[in-house]
């Protein structure tokens, strides 16, 4: 029983003669090194891209979002800031108020914007926009009784507006009241004082305006849309989702990071766990062919078998010599798989071998390596080997001592 381990090895290494059963053994490990090490490059690419998109998000998302529900409203619950400020993740609270107007230009050029306001300061915190301004300057204050505006170049671009130009917008309640009251519609000045620039992975561009200005367009005085958190850490971001929930009561809806951008993440993940899935058939190829080579192993060692036997070797002893078998082959595959997956990840996230067009917002396929997911694809692969073992290790264990080694 103690020698189980020599006699698998001496089995299943022996050099005395190649056979069928080393080639087979040969390539099972082989498959296995080649499914293990494509499973820890292609998951950390996953990883990697998932990251990069999160890291575009996250430049302007915030970590949590808190938004009022039904008929409760910020202005009603003053002391809804003082509480989430108590909490020693939050870094940053931006208020803000959000909604679509109509942008009204000089010879019919009008269209539907999405329109932020904020409060300048506490914005320049949550998010690095300063950084993005590509014309003009990021100024939103009154100058002359006529708040600024800030638009995105892409939007700035298809209706050729200027720095200085006039804008004219007309919330959603002001084109209601003057379809039902009929009366002129009111409409808001504005002065474009910049345009910035952020890459967009999903949803349309936004105009920024002051928040009172804001206000006064939606027709809300002192109201907000909601309060955008910034965290120390936004890996925090479930927690203080749980404990702003209990705080606050369901009057609050509570969004972390993820939840606003879901849909995206979730098919990410879904690709990712997917595309494991479908590779992981490789090493499944590989331990149909540990079956066949222990099989064969189990066929042509039948008198050894028997004589072990006879010596008092337990049929739970045979059994352990094949499984030890299988997990050797395992052992070997998934060694030399997961130092070449990361191997090659490494160099890939160090040097950029592998490059993307130039239509890309990143040169190279970015990499992530994630301890989690390496333990996961070797555990998997390992433990598909050592129940590739367990058929020949059953038939063994039946052998018969006395057939064994009567006509030898």
């Amino acid at each position: 029983m103690k020698n189980s381990g020599f006699i698998a090895r001496r089995y299943l290494f022996s050099r005395k003669h190649i056979s069928l059963i080393s080639t087979l053994t040969f390539i099972s490990i082989t498959g296995i090194t080649i499914g293990t090490a494509l499973l820890i490059v292609v998951l950390s690419v996953f990883n990697g891209f998932f990251d990069v998109i999160k890291s575009f998000l996250l430049s302007y998302d915030p970590d949590v979002r808190v938004e009022a529900t039904g008929t409760s409203t910020f202005a009603q619950n003053r002391e809804v800031m003082e509480k989430i400020e108590s909490l020693p993740e939050v870094r940053v609270i931006s208020p803000y108020m959000d909604g679509k107007a109509l942008l009204a230009m000089d010879g019919a050029r009008n269209e539907v914007v999405d329109v932020k306001g904020i409060e300048r300061d506490l914005f320049f915190q949550l998010v690095d926009i300063q950084q993005s301004i590509s014309s003009g300057v990021f100024d939103i204050s009154v100058r002359d009784q006529t708040p600024g505006i800030i638009v995105h170049d892409e939007l700035k671009n298809r209706l050729n507006l200027r720095i200085g130009e006039d804008i004219a917008l007309l919330s959603a309640a002001g084109m209601k009241n003057a379809l039902t009251q009929i009366t002129v519609p009111r409409t808001y000045r504005f002065d474009l004082r910049g345009s910035y620039f952020l890459q967009q992975i999903v949803g349309g561009p936004k105009v920024f305006v002051d928040i009172e200005a804001a206000q006064r367009l939606f027709r809300s005085p002192n109201q907000l849309s909601g309060l955008d958190i910034k965290l120390h850490d936004n890996d925090e971001a479930e927690q203080v989702k749980e404990e702003l929930a209990t705080m606050l009561g369901s009057d609050f809806e509570i969004s972390t990071w993820y939840d606003l951008q879901k849909p995206l993440y979730d098919v990410m993940l879904l690709e990712k766990w997917g595309s494991f899935v479908i590779l992981i058939l490789i090493v499944i190829v590989a331990v149909l062919n540990i079956i066949g080579s222990l099989t064969m192993i189990v066929i042509q060692k039948q008198r050894d078998i028997g004589i072990l036997m006879s010596m008092g070797y337990s049929r739970s002893g045979i059994k352990n010599i094949f499984r030890k078998q299988g997990f050797y082959i395992g052992l070997i595959g998934c060694g030399i798989g997961g130092s070449l997956g990361l191997l090659l990840s490494w160099a890939q996230m160090k040097f950029g071998l592998v490059k993307l067009s130039s239509a890309f917002i990143i040169d190279a396929y970015p990499v992530q390596i994630r301890p989690l997911d390496v333990i996961i694809i070797l555990a998997a692969s390992l433990l598909l080997c050592v129940l590739a073992s367990w058929y020949p290790a059953h038939r063994a264990s039946k052998v018969q001592p006395a057939d064994a080694v009567r006509y030898e």
